[in-house]
């Protein structure tokens, strides 16, 4: 592959299918990196002594995906060797276990990649209108993630 052609690009799905490391992993690689970086974030079985059946997620989609392309941009500036981005999140259902998002980053150097994708889980955890319910044993509850700006602004 040419180099010139191996434009930056960003990879963003929400989805309500299982999500697959592999082709998060495979869509950032680049010849001309030597650094892919990952974060999973999956279903634990227990919340504060609570047992978790699944997790289920909803999203204001249009939204949703607008801030994330924002993420990604920010995340260019700041670390403007990243080559390719990836962020894939599951609506809907999300079994123990299996992943609710995944981040790639790729870059010629490790740092780089590993700076930004903690950035880039945080700021989404943070700014992406992404609501997460925890279904337990017998009951259910809405959950905020504490770094939402929105939440915090409120109190």
């Amino acid at each position: 592959m040419d180099e010139g052609e191996d434009v930056p690009k960003d990879f963003i799905k929400l989805k309500s299918e299982k999500l697959s490391v592999n082709e998060v992993s495979e869509l950032v690689i680049s010849p001309c990196c030597g650094a892919v970086s990952l974060f999973i974030g999956t279903t634990r079985n227990n919340f504060e002594g609570k047992k978790v059946i699944h997790l289920e997620y909803e999203a204001y989609m249009s939204m949703a995906e607008t801030e994330i392309k924002k993420i990604c941009r920010d995340v260019r500036q700041k670390w403007p060797s990243v080559k390719h981005i990836a962020v894939h999140h599951r609506l809907g259902v999300v079994p123990v276990t299996e992943a609710s998002v995944i981040i790639a980053i790729s870059s010629p150097h490790r740092a780089e990649s590993l700076e930004a994708v903690m950035y880039c889980i945080n700021t989404l955890k943070a700014s992406v209108p992404i609501w997460k319910k925890e279904i337990y044993e017998g009951e259910y509850s809405w959950k905020e993630n504490k770094e939402c700006f929105w939440t915090n602004s409120e109190k």
